[in-house]
């Protein structure tokens, strides 16, 4: 997949067939529209471009603005639709000048001018421009005059996109793990860089990376404790851990944090990035008496998680 970041240096596209979308997620809903971009450009040998927006729209207009809790980084999302198989993907910088574009400079400046489309795949409630007044039958019209075909994302595709988007975010700010990632067809997953922190797994026996994330727009999932696989950087090796999310309420309670422990592991990997892959939930975050019983959690969290872990070995 080629990715573009700069509009005046676009290739001449053959045949585009071009959908436009944030596609957070990338999920199986995702995948419909997808599919049917792929089967348009296969029957005119044409060539499949997706435009997304970064940031998210969300953030810079509307009643929403400042962050938003987003199932994708703008890298991974390169990486998902990379696997799935799109042949070229357009990033545009989102900023309030582009969202001040009428509907009709839209179409005429933006759509056609660069991308020059044999067929816009849409939804009947796509809105776009200043206000967002364009809709649909307005791209219609002006495919007429302009001499691009025009067609409709199905409104049952649409409507499971926005439905699996919603059941995603909630259940994994539910500790539903499953349904996440049941409806993503894939397993969840962030990445993070390993700081140091107060070593104390490490004198209880269970010696944590703590992972601090390159980004606040990122969606993490409610606090708990969970079976994850690792990678890092980048590395096609994958390891199997398991993961805490939260405020540590036994030791000091003040700050939350991500720490990994990866088992039977004993490398330094302080400024490594780590990938990782939430798999099952295994129980709500507990202040413990203690020490003792928060060790003893711990052992039955290690025995719970591997007997997961191992079906996907």
């Amino acid at each position: 997949m080629q990715v573009h970041k700069t509009l005046s240096e676009l290739p001449r596209f053959k045949n585009a067939v071009i959908t436009i979308g944030t596609f957070d997620g990338v999920h199986l809903g995702h995948q419909k529209i997808i599919n049917q971009l792929k089967d348009t450009a296969n029957k005119i040998n044409g060539e499949t471009v997706i435009i997304t927006f970064n940031p998210h729209p969300r953030s810079i207009v509307g009643s929403y603005g400042g962050e938003v809790a987003l199932l994708n980084t703008i890298e991974e999302k390169i990486f998902l639709l990379d696997v799935a198989g799109i042949n070229h993907l357009v990033i545009i910088p989102f900023t309030k000048e582009f969202a001040h574009k009428t509907a009709e400079e839209y179409c005429k400046e933006f759509i056609h001018q660069y991308f020059n489309p044999h067929t816009i795949i849409i939804g009947y409630d796509h809105r776009f421009g200043r206000n967002r007044v364009g809709d649909y039958h307005l791209l219609e019209e002006i495919g007429l005059e302009l001499g691009f075909d025009v067609k409709e994302i199905d409104e049952q595709v649409l409507n499971d996109v926005i439905i699996s988007s919603t059941r995603i975010r909630n259940a994994l700010l539910g500790n539903d793990i499953y349904t996440a990632n049941d409806f993503l067809g894939y397993p969840y997953f962030f990445e993070g860089e390993v700081v140091h922190g107060n070593q104390l797994g490490r004198t209880i026996g269970y010696p944590t990376a703590n992972i601090a994330l390159n980004t606040n727009e990122k969606l993490i999932p409610a606090d708990g404790a969970y079976a994850v696989s690792i990678k890092i950087n980048d590395n096609d090796a994958v390891l199997y851990g398991m993961m805490n999310i939260g405020f540590r309420p036994t030791v000091d309670g003040k700050k939350r944090l991500i720490e990994v422990n990866i088992f039977n592991f004993n490398r330094d990997i302080y400024g490594k990035k780590l990938q990782i892959h939430v798999h099952a939930f295994l129980r709500n975050e507990i202040k413990f008496n203690g020490l003792d019983a928060l060790i003893a959690q711990l052992e039955d969290d290690a025995i719970n998680a591997k007997a997961i872990l191992l079906k996907l070995a």
